[in-house]
């Protein structure tokens, strides 16, 4: 599916009436070839992709997935997670979906900070004796000059701000930023004069140019956060000492509590323009995995005022759900499948597996005559278009043994011999079913 086709998420009920197709991706590859690839996106056995809810729902694969969180917007974040994870860890069920959906929601926050930039065009550091050691000196102040193209001004600073200026190795001719509020330093590169200066062929050094205008002004800052870094950032149970030390990953329940003000928090900044929601894209892998309490509380979470887009993926067709004996569609409840628009797919005719397997076969760099293109057609046809295409490596090797580099339809033969495909495979275990440990 290439991101193109997608102008946001209304472009995907065209998909319902389009000649695009869905398949499971089993892998891709990175090549470099003139042809610019749509990669196909299918579904064998008629097996459906849902579309709804609120935000939206999409039953399929992660490709999609991660499209759909890009053409959405910059930052917009995504967040992959397997159903089975849910029951691995130290936490609740419901504060795992929890945690996973407000990851998937991101805030926009816009800052004006005061800021001293330009070029280092003096420095001098003074040092006092340490307290605990008559030998040693450390930094205790510093006077800077920094510069622009518009003006220079002097800075004193205390311990504090010296200290980064030390532990950056900020030099002359370097320019810095200082960021008054934060009371923070941040090196940016050395100015492009004084890098000619040094009359040096090759430097890893960043060249910049000198900023212009004056030196303090006031600057926009632009950061990306995720209701849930705001939630762990607004609670101490969020942190433990391991994760302090050792920066594990945080396994904690938050406080409804503490949500509630975050929530309110971010409301306000949003009414006051100072940042922006983002709304991102949930991928939850295999969802079948997912049970009967689960579904419950997704329900409810689909319908909040701030939900992701939500996407599930699954490759069952009539099973139970899990924690019931109820036998349903994708092993959904019947109230989440009524809040789910589906759309029809088709399988592959001949012609679409055909032009498939040429794409590919290119794309390997494996060359095939017309017959054997006709034969791995008939039994993707026969079989499924997987099935040929996974053929064309051990075929070539057949084709190699044999001292030729384009592939015959004997070689496909062989290797057909060698790999069986499901349906062959089924029936050699109907066959010898009383042989085999059940």
């Amino acid at each position: 599916l290439n991101r193109n086709h997608i102008d946001g998420t209304n472009q995907l009920f065209k998909l319902a009436f389009s000649d695009v197709f869905w398949d499971k991706i089993v892998e891709i590859r990175k090549r470099r070839v003139k042809e610019i690839y749509v990669y196909d996106v299918c579904v064998n056995e008629r097996i459906p992709t849902f579309i709804g809810g609120f935000g939206g729902i999409v039953l399929h694969n992660t490709a999609l997935a991660v499209g759909i969180a890009k053409e959405l917007g910059r930052d917009v974040p995504f967040v992959p997670i397997t159903a089975s994870e849910i029951y691995s860890t130290e936490i609740k069920k419901t504060e795992f979906l929890t945690q996973a959906l407000r990851k998937a929601i991101g805030v926009r926050i816009h800052e004006m900070r005061k800021i001293y930039e330009g070029e280092v065009k003096e420095m001098k550091i003074e040092k006092e004796q340490h307290p605990y050691n008559p030998y040693v000196q450390i930094p205790a102040s510093a006077v800077i000059t920094l510069a622009t193209k518009a003006e220079s001004t002097k800075l004193s600073m205390d311990q504090s701000f010296e200290m980064q200026l030390v532990q950056q190795g900020v030099e002359l001719g370097d320019i810095i930023q200082i960021d008054v509020d934060g009371g923070r330093i941040v090196k940016l590169g050395k100015s492009e004069k004084a890098v000619k200066k040094e009359k040096l062929d090759l430097t890893s050094v960043k060249q910049i140019p000198v900023p212009s205008g004056p030196v303090a002004k006031e600057k926009e800052f632009v950061y990306v956060l995720t209701l849930h870094q705001l939630d762990v950032a607004s609670s101490r149970s969020g942190i433990d000492m391991f994760s302090l030390l050792f920066g594990g990953r945080e396994r904690k329940e938050i406080d409804n509590e503490v949500r509630k003000q975050v929530d309110e928090q971010v409301k306000a900044m949003v009414e006051s323009g100072k940042a922006e929601i983002l709304p991102g894209v949930l991928y939850i892998d295999e969802i079948n995995m997912l049970d009967i309490e689960c579904f419950a509380f997704l329900n409810r979470a689909m319908e909040a005022e701030l939900a992701p887009i939500i996407i599930l993926a699954t490759n069952r067709g009539l099973t139970k759900i899990r924690g019931t004996d109820i036998v349903s569609p994708h092993g959904l409840p019947q109230d989440f499948l009524d809040r789910i628009l589906i759309i029809n797919t088709h399988p592959y005719s001949s012609e679409e597996i055909r032009k498939i397997l040429e794409i590919r076969a290119k794309s390997e760099g494996i060359e095939l005559d017309t017959e054997t293109l006709n034969y791995l057609t008939k039994l993707g046809t026969e079989a499924s278009l997987r099935y040929s295409i996974q053929l064309l490596a051990p075929a070539m090797e057949i084709a190699k043994a044999n001292g030729r580099n384009k592939i015959k339809k004997i070689d496909v033969e062989k290797a057909r011999k060698l790999f069986a495909d499901v349906k062959k495979s089924l029936k050699v275990i109907s066959n010898y079913e009383k042989l085999m440990l059940k």
